[in-house]
């Protein structure tokens, strides 16, 4: 069965297995305090709508969605 590039296969009633849950997007808003993996705690400078822009100190980073290292504090 071929299905295009990030969508997913159509989940049959008739399965025994659950569908897999869809995947969460945090919302993060200007001066939210976050902690990354990689990067440390920092603070959010600027949201769009393809990005979050992070001040880390050191560095600021624009980091794109899922946001997957990324969490509130």
């Amino acid at each position: 069965m071929a299905t295009s590039y990030g969508s997913r296969p159509k989940h049959l009633p008739s399965s025994p297995f659950a569908p897999a849950p869809e995947p969460v997007v945090e919302v993060f808003e200007v001066d939210d305090r976050v902690s990354h993996d990689l990067y440390g705690l920092g603070k959010v400078v600027k949201v769009d709508s393809h990005a979050a822009t992070v001040d880390f100190g050191a560095k600021v980073v624009r980091i794109t969605p899922p946001y997957a290292k990324l969490h509130h504090l």
